[in-house]
């Protein structure tokens, strides 16, 4: 199983920020201020959760180990190296399990090494700002489909941790069991839960190192070594559903549109040809609709697909009158979310 992380873990490793510590020692505290803290936290809403946990990501480097196991038993780790420099944010991920694969990335450029066949492949990425952008926003829904409590505290990775449970509130979402640094609320692990309650992908970081000596300059040059292996570059063009002439004819409760990219695909076919990605997150979840022209060499497994929490729609749409197109829907959602987006994809004339 290739290492990845969550989309909840990769927003708060990822999308503009690193694990922020609080470096000084608090003062112990007497049994009034314990006491007053546990009120506190019992008493933070979905937002507040969120947001202290988004603001506990950002401006402290790092390193550590993380490790990402499925109830199926699969299990990847890697090894991570987090720096920043005001806005400047740059990553060095080191898959341990798997073939071996270094991932740097420096704000919205990435550079993936694959040293067995030499070649490195370059993209522009944009950063996932969907969980801090739907916070600030005057439309933000998280609270009408999640609820939270605080379920407990624990000791993970050498740091206390508030234990908390988002739980949905439709059949369209998976729950969420998040451990919260007490001092600073950065997430150090993170459990999806099926509608029973039973855990279906577990991320977390097995050790830690915080203000850990990353140095920026040693990470960018390591990043543009490149000498022997051969540069892809990936183009993703930046449109629109609607440019590409799709469109949801039922949107899904929750999901909003955040991106749509255009890719070349594979084998150098034409633009024409390119696979469309459209992007949909509920603050939490997120789906991607992949669309491509119909190969009936390539395309000939229809069906629903699990890996851990990630569920993967694979569906032939249209017929050869109006055009044939294959659906790839992927997302850390229940599959009939995946299937709700199937259903409501229409191609516009």
């Amino acid at each position: 199983m290739k290492l990845k992380l969550p989309f909840h873990i990769a927003l708060v490793l990822w999308a503009g920020g690193a694990l922020q510590p609080v470096l000084a020692q608090a003062p112990a505290q007497g049994p009034l201020q314990a006491s007053q803290a546990a009120q506190s936290a019992a008493e933070r809403s979905v937002g507040d959760w969120l947001m202290r946990m988004h603001e506990a990501s950002r401006k402290r480097a790092y390193l550590g180990t993380f490790v990402v196991s499925s109830a199926s038993g699969a299990l990847s780790s890697a090894r991570i190296w987090h720096v920043c420099d005001g806005e400047q944010q740059m990553e060095r991920v080191e898959s341990l399990t798997g073939a071996p694969r270094s991932t740097f990335r420096r704000n919205d450029q990435v550079v993936t090494f694959l040293p067995e066949g030499k070649v490195a492949r370059t993209e522009k990425r944009e950063s996932l700002g969907v969980f801090p952008n739907l916070l600030k926003s005057g439309d933000n829904a998280i609270p009408e489909f999640y609820g939270v409590r605080l379920v407990g505290s624990e000791r993970v990775a050498g740091f206390d941790a508030d234990i908390v449970q988002f739980v949905p509130k439709d059949s369209l979402r998976f729950g969420y069991r998040i451990w919260s640094e007490k001092k600073s609320g950065l997430v150090i692990k993170l459990q999806t839960l099926d509608g029973a309650g039973h855990v279906l992908e577990q991320a977390a970081f097995s050790e830690l190192q915080l203000d850990a000596p990353v140095k920026m300059d040693q990470l960018a040059q390591m990043m543009a070594s490149t000498e022997g292996y051969k540069v892809e570059k990936t183009e993703m063009v930046k449109t629109t559903a609607a440019a590409e002439g799709w469109s949801l004819r039922s949107p899904v409760p929750g999901f909003k549109p955040m991106s749509c990219f255009k890719r070349p695909a594979s084998g150098g076919h034409a633009v024409a040809d390119s696979t469309v990605q459209w992007v949909f997150s509920d603050g939490l979840a997120s789906v991607s609709l992949f669309v491509e022209v119909f190969d009936r060499q390539r395309h000939t497994q229809e069906g629903v697909m699990a890996l851990g929490a990630t569920q993967t729609l694979t569906r032939h749409l249209g017929d050869k009158t109006a055009g044939e197109w294959w659906l790839t829907a992927v997302g850390e959602v229940p599959p009939q979310t995946l299937q709700a987006f199937a259903r409501g994809l229409e191609r516009r004339k």
